[in-house]
């Protein structure tokens, strides 16, 4: 048994979530950019948006790592999260929804400017468009990152938005190798992997012992379309364990050339996507982490997503989590 004192520690962007329904045409009218996508965008473009949209706002803490590393949190594990918040209230309220599930926020750093903000924009077939301003985790340089930000720490879930700057990415890697911790990557977006090139493979190969991919990001990485088992086996020649998440259609893990199939778990009405593959990724995690087999691992993973998109953004109501506690066991 391990004497760490943490888990699992998150790293990536401390974002907060700002979810609206619209219809396609408002995409084609507002938004630039793929259907179903992120890109990066500034504070002046997320507002422009946002005083067109009509209707109500959701509001909530976010971003990938950070979103797996509370479903982790809420099954059990004992977490942290490594990125940089802001100077202003957004920041506060940030930090204080994690410590109000229990999580370690001693390794969150501090900005001077404003907290990052996603606008997710949510149709009716429960896809959402994402535009991004990264605010203060935008000024998180590698001199900032250490061993000592991983230690006691067993585990380090990276989110691929990290690849977009190569030195924080690589700083982040090898302070928590030298912290003795494994290490998983979520793929993020079909954007970054389309962006960082043969670096993945790089990673993947030298320093990632599970990556994450949905059906998107593995088409764009390993030029297959639609061949989910080839997908999973092509990153899974690159690290031990391989995930393609493939939506309501479940998942294929690879694990040193053994496949395995996660079924998906049937929800009568999907709201929103946000934050399913994440979830996905903290429930697989808490199970890995427990010493699960890998398809109870994968079962963990797809009970989370399941719930996740009955709402709206990417937090499991309080009165759900003693169900799903009771269900994983």
């Amino acid at each position: 048994m391990s004497q760490k004192m943490i888990d699992l520690i998150g790293v990536g962007s401390p974002i907060l979530d700002i979810l609206a329904r619209v219809d396609d045409e408002f995409l084609k009218e507002n938004v630039s950019g793929a259907k179903g996508g992120m890109e990066l965008v500034d504070s002046a473009s997320i507002g422009q948006m946002i005083a067109k949209i009509v209707g109500p706002l959701v509001q909530a803490p976010g971003g990938s790592a950070a979103n797996a590393v509370v479903g982790a949190q809420r099954l059990g594990l004992r977490t942290s999260f490594l990125g940089k918040v802001g100077n202003d209230a957004t920041a506060s309220f940030y930090t204080q929804g994690f410590q109000s599930i229990g999580s370690n926020t001693s390794r969150f750093k501090i900005g001077e400017t404003a907290n990052g903000r996603c606008l997710s924009l949510v149709t009716s077939d429960s896809q959402r468009t994402m535009r991004t301003d990264l605010g203060a985790a935008m000024t998180l340089s590698p001199d900032e990152v250490s061993a000592e930000d991983f230690a006691d720490c067993r585990h380090a879930h990276i989110e691929g938005y990290q690849l977009f700057n190569p030195a924080l990415m690589q700083k982040t890697l090898a302070s928590a190798s030298a912290a003795g911790c494994s290490i998983s990557l979520d793929l993020a977006s079909f954007e970054v992997v389309n962006a960082v090139g043969d670096t993945l493979a790089k990673i993947l190969k030298n320093d990632v012992t599970i990556v994450f991919a949905n059906e998107d990001e593995g088409a764009v990485f390993t030029g297959l379309k639609d061949d989910y088992e080839a997908m999973a086996l092509e990153l899974g020649k690159l690290c031990e364990i391989a995930v393609v998440k493939i939506g309501k259609d479940g998942a294929w893990i690879a694990n040193q050339g053994r496949l395995i199939r996660v079924k998906p778990i049937w929800v009568e009405k999907a709201v929103d996507t946000t934050g399913a593959g994440d979830l996905w990724a903290g429930g697989f995690l808490y199970g890995w982490l427990k010493g699960f087999p890998l398809e109870e691992c994968g079962k963990i993973g797809s009970l989370l997503g399941s719930e996740v998109v009955q709402v709206m953004g990417a937090s499991i109501p309080e009165e759900r989590w003693k169900a799903i506690r009771e269900v994983v066991g």
